[in-house]
């Protein structure tokens, strides 16, 4: 083979120009044409595409779980106060110092708690508490004395005291306790209850 043979590209019988050998091998660098730059945006969009569905996956796992709490207003009279509050079941302690064990070997998961407003006449703290079941639950609402109670209807089981509600549905327990005594507390306490109700059962 001759130096011009090899110039002229001239491979075991096979001649072609220099030039023909740059298009060939351009034909496979991505990329380099149309259908390669195509096929590389494609790739970016669906890349794209997985990176936003991921996004949006961590966004609800991380996110805070739709609220059991009535917004200001949503409950005729009801205003809520402050922002909600969260403990996890190893630091219920810090909530509830000295009354944590039972609902720990009741199953507790957490509790969450917030204060609320009743036209300007009283105020009130709710507390849910979020159990592994709902026998956890109705173990905590059943140790609880009844008293002068009444029974009401809501939830799997319900009571009524003059500046407290207290009930149960799933493995949620609730409680609403009123700082001052009306003739109002009661009915705003069910009106309070029945809001948290619907939406536990979303």
């Amino acid at each position: 083979m001759t130096d011009t043979d090899f110039q002229n590209g001239f491979v075991e019988g096979h001649s072609f120009s220099r030039a023909a050998k740059v298009r060939e091998d351009s034909r496979f660098r991505p990329g380099k044409t149309s259908l390669g730059r195509i096929q590389a945006r494609g790739m970016l969009l669906v890349m794209l595409g997985v990176a936003l569905l991921l996004d949006a996956s961590c966004k609800r796992q991380l996110g805070a779980e739709p609220s059991f709490f009535p917004a200001s207003n949503e409950v005729a009279g009801w205003a809520k106060a402050g922002d909600i509050r969260s403990f996890a079941a190893a630091d219920l302690w810090k909530y509830i110092d000295g009354g944590a064990e039972r609902y720990l070997k009741a199953g507790v998961q957490k509790a969450s708690t917030a204060d609320y407003k009743f036209q300007n006449k009283f105020e009130a703290v709710v507390d849910i508490y979020t159990m592994g079941n709902a026998a956890g639950a109705r173990k905590v609402f059943e140790s609880e004395p009844a008293g002068d109670a009444k029974p009401v209807q809501m939830g799997d089981s319900a009571r009524l005291y003059d500046q407290s509600l207290a009930f149960r549905k799933g493995p949620y327990l609730v409680r609403i306790v009123c700082y001052q005594e009306s003739t109002e507390t009661q009915q705003a306490l069910l009106r309070l209850g029945q809001a948290i109700e619907q939406r536990l059962a979303r």
